[in-house]
C-alpha cells in the first residue's frame, strides 16, 4: 500500500512527519513525503520517497505581525495550490494531510477517489476550551471561544479561495468553495488525528466525532547518531548549559538576539548554547557560550538545564519530552498558544513577548527557571505522561482501520 504524507510550512511543520513516515514504513507501507524542496534531505534521511511541492517558506522567518503573516500565508497557499495535484499520482492509495494541505487535499480526494486522513500538528476545530490558536487572544468564555473558532475557520477558508478555485478547474470539478468543502467534511466526520500530547492539550469534549489527540510524532533521527565533537566537549566541560534558539523565526534579528542572549546568560551565571537557526544567532567569543547549527533535539535537550525558545509546537514538545523547563519568547502564529500551555503546566515561566525581550528580563526568567525546582518537576511530570503516548502507533492503527475495508 502506498501512502503519501503531504505537509507544507516551516521546518517545524514538516519534520514531525519524517518520524511518522518512518514508523509507517517499518510497518510495511510504501511511504512518500510531499513537501517543499528544502525538506528533501529530511525525507530521504528517514528512508522516504520525496515528492516536491511548489512554494518557498524560507522568507517567512522574519514575519512578526499578524497582517504580514496573513498576506504571506495567502501568497504561499496560492503558490502551493498551483502544483499540489502533481504530487498525487495513480500509485497513491492513501493521503495523510496536514493542517496546511488538507483544504487542498480534500478536492484531490474528490477527484481521484483516494482515501484520506488528517494528521494535524495544531488544534483547529472550534471549542469552548480555548480560543483559536492563531489569534493569541485571551479566553472569551466558552461561547465566545467557539464563535471565535468559527470565525478563524472562515478566515482560513478565504485564504484558500483562489488556490481551491484553480485546483478544482484543473481537476475538472464543478466550483465549490473552501467553506462548503469544509462543511462537507465535518458532516462526514472526516477523521483527523492530532500529533501533540494530551499533557499540553487534552481532547476537548465538545469536538465532533473523528477528531482525536494521539500524542506527538517525533522527527526522525539516526538512532546511532552522535552530537558533534565540539558540542560534546562543551557539554562535558561544566554544568549543564542553557540552549537559546528561535527555530526558523526572527530572521534579521540575529545580532540583537545574540547580544541579549549572551548578556542574559552571563548575568544569570549560566553557560549557554546558541542555536543559529533562521535568526543566525552567534556567540561573541568566550568559553562559556557555544554556537551550533541543527542538531537533533532528542540527543541534546536531555542534557540541558533549560531551553529558551520561540514556543513552536515541535520545540515545546521536545523540551517537555526531555523533562527540561523552558523560557518562552513567542514570535507569531500559534507560538503564544503553546507558550501559554507550557506556563499553565508550570514547565515554563510566563511568556516574554518577542518585542519586549531584554537581557534583564531573560536573565531574571532564567534565574527562576534554573534556580528553582518547580518548573523542572512540572516538566518531568509531563515527560512521564508523554512517554506513555504512542502517536505514530495511533496513526498506524487508524490507517489499518481505514484500509481494512
Amino acid at each position: 500500500m502506498r501512502i503519501l504524507i503531504a505537509a507544507a510550512g516551516s521546518r517545524g511543520d514538516v519534520a514531525p512527519y519524517t518520524g511518522l513516515g518512518a514508523a509507517l514504513r517499518r510497518a510495511g507501507y510504501d511511504v512518500a513525503l510531499a513537501a517543499t524542496d528544502a525538506f528533501a534531505p529530511l525525507a530521504r534521511d528517514a528512508g522516504l520517497e520525496f515528492r516536491p511541492l511548489p512554494a518557498d517558506t524560507r522568507a517567512r522567518g522574519g514575519v512578526t505581525g499578524k497582517r504580514e503573516l496573513m498576506r504571506r500565508a495567502a501568497a504561499f497557499i496560492t503558490e502551493l495550490g498551483q502544483g499540489f495535484a502533481d504530487a498525487v499520482d495513480d500509485r497513491t492509495d492513501l493521503l495523510l494531510l496536514s493542517t496546511t494541505t488538507a483544504p487542498l487535499g480534500w478536492h484531490l480526494t474528490e477527484a481521484t477517489g483516494v482515501a484520506s486522513l488528517g494528521v494535524y500538528l495544531v488544534p483547529t476545530a472550534p471549542t469552548g476550551d480555548f480560543p483559536p490558536v492563531v489569534t493569541a487572544s485571551r479566553s472569551l468564555g466558552r461561547a465566545g471561544n467557539r464563535m471565535a473558532g468559527r470565525l478563524a475557520l472562515r478566515m482560513t477558508d478565504r485564504l484558500y479561495e483562489p488556490a481551491v478555485a484553480r485546483l478544482r478547474h484543473r481537476l475538472q470539478l464543478s466550483p465549490l468553495s473552501p467553506s462548503a468543502m469544509r462543511r462537507r467534511q465535518e458532516r462526514a466526520d472526516w477523521p483527523a488525528l492530532h500529533g501533540f500530547s494530551t499533557a499540553l492539550v487534552p481532547r476537548p469534549a465538545d469536538w465532533r466525532p473523528g477528531l482525536e489527540v494521539v500524542g506527538n510524532w517525533w522527527p526522525h533521527h539516526d538512532q546511532d547518531g552522535r552530537l558533534p565533537k565540539d558540542l560534546e566537549d562543551f557539554l562535558g566541560a561544566g554544568p549543564r548549559p542553557v540552549l537559546v534558539g528561535f527555530g526558523s523565526m526572527a530572521g534579521g534579528d540575529g545580532e540583537r538576539l545574540s547580544g541579549i542572549a549572551v548578556r542574559a546568560l552571563r548575568r544569570a551565571g549560566l553557560r549557554g548554547i546558541l542555536q543559529a537557526g533562521g535568526a543566525g544567532l552567534a556567540a561573541d567569543g568566550g568559553d562559556d557560550v557555544l554556537t551550533v547549527g541543527d542538531v537533533p533535539h532528542a540527543l541534546l535537550f536531555p542534557r540541558l538545564a533549560a531551553v529558551v525558545h520561540h514556543a513552536g509546537a515541535g520545540t515545546s514538545a521536545a523540551a517537555l519530552r526531555a523533562g527540561v523547563p523552558a523560557v518562552t519568547v513567542p514570535v507569531t502564529a500559534d507560538q503564544p498558544f503553546w507558550a501559554g500551555r507550557l506556563a499553565a503546566l508550570g514547565a515554563a515561566t510566563d511568556p516574554i513577548p518577542f518585542r519586549s525581550l531584554t537581557a534583564e528580563r531573560l536573565a531574571d526568567a532564567l534565574g527562576r527557571v534554573v534556580g528553582e525546582q518547580a518548573s523542572a518537576r512540572a516538566a518531568a511530570r509531563a515527560a512521564q505522561h508523554m512517554a506513555a503516548e504512542d502517536g505514530a502507533g495511533r496513526v498506524l492503527a487508524a490507517v489499518q482501520r481505514l484500509t481494512a475495508g
